[in-house]
């Protein structure tokens, strides 16, 4: 079978997905992390592969920017393959004075100005969270691995380019953590469907600091997120 964008059969993608916006970084996490990594998708670029960690299978998928292309890959994901848990891996621009770059944060809830939650018809706001059974496996992962996290409301913007340069500081006035574009639509598509998802997600640029990082470091060091995503997709 295929998909709009999927060419994986019925059985190529595992119950886990480790969801990285970057395609790049899904290859770099089937060829580090997974053994006897297949890639079971190319079209548009955005590839896929399973593999076995610790002797579980485990799927990347790489899902592209913004809540609608993480929105069609992830409702697939869930609807024709069977997919049960989904991880988001990406990056974030961190707004609180308490992260610096390379922390990672555990999306408790994603805010967003968004208006994916349309397509739901609801009467009022939905609050989009973390599967709690996700985030537990996940705090439970860092701890054994040691690495230090931070766990809150994060938001998921529609935006990149803010035309206000401090936009973010009313976010940031409420407690939110940090800036991405992916978690909210997938939150709301895996509670729809019944399934699991959390976002598991490394500050890349800090918007109190300015402190950035490079596209490299981007791609291939920011493994402590990945660890702690793997731990938590076969626990």
């Amino acid at each position: 079978m295929s998909t709009h964008v999927n060419a994986a059969n019925k059985n190529d993608i595992a119950e886990s997905v480790l969801l990285p916006g970057d395609p790049l970084r899904a290859k770099f996490i089937a060829e580090n992390f997974l053994e006897n990594a297949r890639c079971y998708n190319e079209i548009r670029g955005m590839l896929g592969f399973t593999g076995t960690y610790r002797g579980v299978p485990v799927s990347v998928q790489g899902t592209g920017m913004g809540a609608p292309s993480i929105g069609i890959y992830s409702w697939e994901l869930i609807t024709e393959y069977g997919v049960q848990n989904l991880i988001r891996v990406g990056t974030a621009g961190g707004i609180n004075e308490n992260l610096k770059v390379k922390d990672v944060v555990l999306g408790l809830a994603a805010s967003t100005d968004s208006n994916y939650a349309h397509i739901y018809k609801l009467n009022g706001n939905l609050a989009p969270t973390a599967s709690w059974t996700l985030l537990l496996k996940a705090k439970e992962a860092a701890d054994r691995l040691g690495i230090a996290v931070h766990a809150g409301n994060i938001l998921t913007g529609d935006v990149f380019y803010e035309l206000e340069p401090d936009w973010w500081k009313q976010w940031a006035r409420l407690g939110v953590l940090c800036v991405e574009m992916e978690a909210a639509a997938l939150y709301m598509n895996a509670a729809y469907n019944r399934v699991n998802a959390l976002a598991v997600l490394t500050i890349s640029n800090d918007f109190v600091t300015g402190a950035e990082t490079t596209a490299q470091e981007r791609e291939q060091t920011f493994t402590n997120m990945m660890k702690i995503a793997l731990e938590a997709a076969i626990a």
